[in-house]
């Protein structure tokens, strides 16, 4: 059997990178960890950590295709953030400008969420803990 120990990263191709930089910086408030640029393949790779945990490869790569999110596509459904407190986290998404889905109550826990989008249309999650 495979010992899993942890979700090790999550990669994200973005079509803007500085865009999807300033978002996943500047609005989620990812760190950086290491920035790195690919010559070869011209393009970006962005370590990004929270709370001292790698957690997230952001790449920017040229010409990337489009890829089919919604409606419930195939494939990865969304990405999930736990925030302590829900509304905090919606009020500091909207004074940063993101749009958020009305809070959902989850049927099976009966805790709080939402969903919003990253620049590239992305579903994210806040769940509160």
């Amino acid at each position: 059997m495979i010992h899993l120990t942890k979700v090790h990263h999550i990669a994200i191709i973005s079509s803007d990178y500085q865009k999807s930089k300033t978002f996943y910086t500047e609005v989620l408030g990812l760190e950086i960890i290491k920035e790195t640029y690919r010559e070869k393949r011209d393009s970006y790779k962005l370590d990004l950590g929270l709370n001292g945990e790698y957690i997230i490869e952001l790449f920017s790569f040229p010409n990337p295709p489009p890829r089919v999110s919604r409606p419930e596509a195939v494939g990865l459904r969304h990405l999930a953030f736990e925030v302590d407190n829900i509304e905090v986290a919606i009020a500091e998404l909207i004074r940063k400008g993101v749009t958020c889905e009305p809070i959902r109550i989850d049927e099976i826990t009966g805790k709080r969420f939402t969903f919003f989008a990253d620049p590239d249309g992305l579903p994210l999650e806040f769940y509160e803990d």
